[in-house]
């Protein structure tokens, strides 16, 4: 399902985000690491994330697909990227390597992508899974979809929170 002659998306701040997309359908989370992509998908009514898969980074346009896939599948009406701001809110490399994954993206769908701040999602994931007594190698397995679970959560809680007033 990639759109070659659509508009490209709208790339925009969560809440801003949020107004091109309709009152229901599910959202796609994404926690891009330089090696993979953790993914997690919410339920329509915006109000649970679950981790999908991790995908393990090849080619960008492979990788897209994959995501184009499974927004598809689950009749996303939108992404959010979990975008890695620095503690003093400035944006760093990895900031930017997400900005342009994201600018990459939006050519190949109009679905409205929209940025969340995911400062200390890894390391909260870490600490959350290192409490639960899960292995290193296990933790290495999962924390980049336990990390698109936790950015994307977030990201609804702001909006259900937003919607309440």
């Amino acid at each position: 399902m990639i759109c070659a002659n659509a508009m490209p998306a709208l790339i925009l701040p969560l809440v801003d985000a949020a107004t091109h997309w309709p009152a229901r359908g599910a959202l796609v989370g994404l926690d891009l690491g330089t090696k993979t992509i953790g993914v997690a998908v919410s339920d329509p009514d915006r109000r649970l994330a679950t981790g999908v898969e991790t995908i393990s980074r090849k080619a960008f346009k492979q990788d897209a697909a994959r995501l184009l896939a499974i927004a598809a599948e689950r009749k996303a009406v939108g992404f959010v990227l979990g975008l890695p701001i620095n503690m003093d809110g400035s944006e760093g490399p990895r900031a930017q390597s997400t900005r342009a994954f994201a600018r990459n993206l939006a050519g190949l769908t109009a679905l409205p992508i929209g940025l969340w701040d995911e400062r200390l999602s890894t390391a909260a994931v870490e600490r959350e899974l290192i409490g639960m007594d899960v292995s290193r190698a296990k933790r290495a397995e999962v924390i980049d979809e336990h990390a698109a679970i936790f950015i994307l959560q977030g990201a609804l809680d702001r909006l259900a929170n937003l919607r309440q007033g």
